[in-house]
This record gives structure tokens, C-alpha cells and sequence, in this order.
């Protein structure tokens, strides 16, 4: 990851700005924020939590200074957005700008969390909070020259890749990068699917 530019905590509303950008289409997203008015505001907010975790316990990198694309993760152990790393990270602001309505309707993904504890058996693995490019770049590979760095990182360190993701045109696009499906879920509440993936570790770094 050292060709590409980390970000730090002065970066952090910018990085929301880019991926708010990039999942502007979400249909899990979209679901969330349904029937809210300044949509712009919450978005922005809503993809600064999760950035502010991983500026916290784990990191995030952008493609260059212009934030054109954005890859943020942590390690497993920190996974979770408990309410202490919450307020540890200064997320507590991007809640408030979030609404009541957004944070209720956010609890449908707790189910994740449960199945990454299951489904990693307890061992060490890396965790793909999120990966995005803004619309004007998409298309030009720079999501996976991102993703490509993560992973080599990981054989390095013989790390499992787990993540979710909410299309099955991003299934297949990880599938290209050798990740595999471990099941798809339906959150009860939105009633929208999830994909849950992981990539094992490759390489010499692996047994």
C-alpha cells in the first residue's frame, strides 16, 4: 500500500465526501437514508463513521491527494463499531448529522458482525470496511489496483480478506480477484441482500 496516499484524521470528512460519491446508487444504502431530505449531509456522514474506524484501529488509503478512489480496513479484532471505538474515533458528530431514522434502520446490520465472528473461526483475518471510486473515475481500474495492494499485503501476512457487499455485479468483481461467496443473507428489516466473501491468503506468505 505504499504507493498510495494514507489518510489521516484531517482527511476524514473529505474521504466521507468521496464515498458518499461512490455509493451514491447503493441500493442498501439508498434504503437507509429512504424518505430523508438532505441526503448529500447524511450520506457524507453515514461513509465518515466507518472511515474514522479504520483511521483509528487499522488504515486508509486513497489513490492520490484528489481522493478519486478509497479503500479503508481494520483488522478483525476491531471489526466492530462498538460504542467505545465509536467515540474514540470522533464519530459521535457524523451520528448527530446522520438522524435518528438512518442509526435505527443501521441496527438490521448487526447480523454481519455475528457472521464474520462465525465464519473466521476466531482466527486473525483483515477486514474491507470499504472500497469505492468516485463516478467520474470509475471504469479505469483504479478500485483494483487498490484492492491488488490490500491483497498482496495480506499473503505477506498470510491474513484472510473478509467483506461484504451488496450487488451481484461487486460478487462477481471480487470473484475476479479470487474471493469467494460464503453465503448470501437477506436483512430482515430493509429487506435488501447481502454477499458475504473472503479471500484466503495466497502466495508465500501462506502454508
Amino acid at each position: 500500500m505504499d504507493s498510495f496516499c494514507r489518510l489521516t484524521f484531517r482527511d476524514a470528512f473529505r474521504a466521507g465526501e468521496a464515498m458518499a460519491d461512490a455509493f451514491v446508487d447503493d441500493p442498501v444504502w439508498c434504503k437507509l437514508f429512504e424518505g430523508e431530505s438532505n441526503l448529500s449531509r447524511k450520506y457524507q456522514a453515514f461513509f465518515e463513521v466507518p472511515i474514522r474506524l479504520c483511521l483509528k484501529y487499522g488504515n486508509v488509503y486513497a489513490t492520490s491527494a484528489n481522493f478519486e478512489g478509497i479503500i479503508a480496513c481494520v483488522p478483525g479484532r476491531f471489526s466492530d463499531i462498538t460504542f467505545w471505538r465509536f467515540l474514540r474515533s470522533g464519530a459521535f458528530g457524523c451520528g448527530m448529522r446522520m438522524g435518528a431514522t438512518a442509526s435505527k434502520r443501521m441496527a438490521d446490520l448487526r447480523v454481519l458482525s455475528a457472521d464474520r465472528a462465525k465464519n473466521s473461526a476466531g482466527n486473525p483475518y483483515m477486514y474491507l470496511l470499504l472500497l469505492g471510486v468516485r463516478v467520474v473515475h470509475q471504469g479505469k481500474g483504479l478500485g483494483g489496483s487498490l484492492l491488488r495492494a490490500l491483497m498482496a499485503d495480506c499473503d505477506a501476512q498470510n491474513l484472510p480478506i473478509f467483506l461484504e457487499t451488496e450487488t451481484e455485479e461487486n460478487v462477481k468483481m471480487y470473484e475476479h480477484f479470487g474471493f469467494r461467496l460464503i453465503q448470501k443473507i437477506t436483512l430482515e428489516k430493509l429487506g435488501l441482500p447481502m454477499w458475504e466473501m473472503v479471500r484466503e491468503a495466497q502466495g508465500s506468505g501462506s502454508e
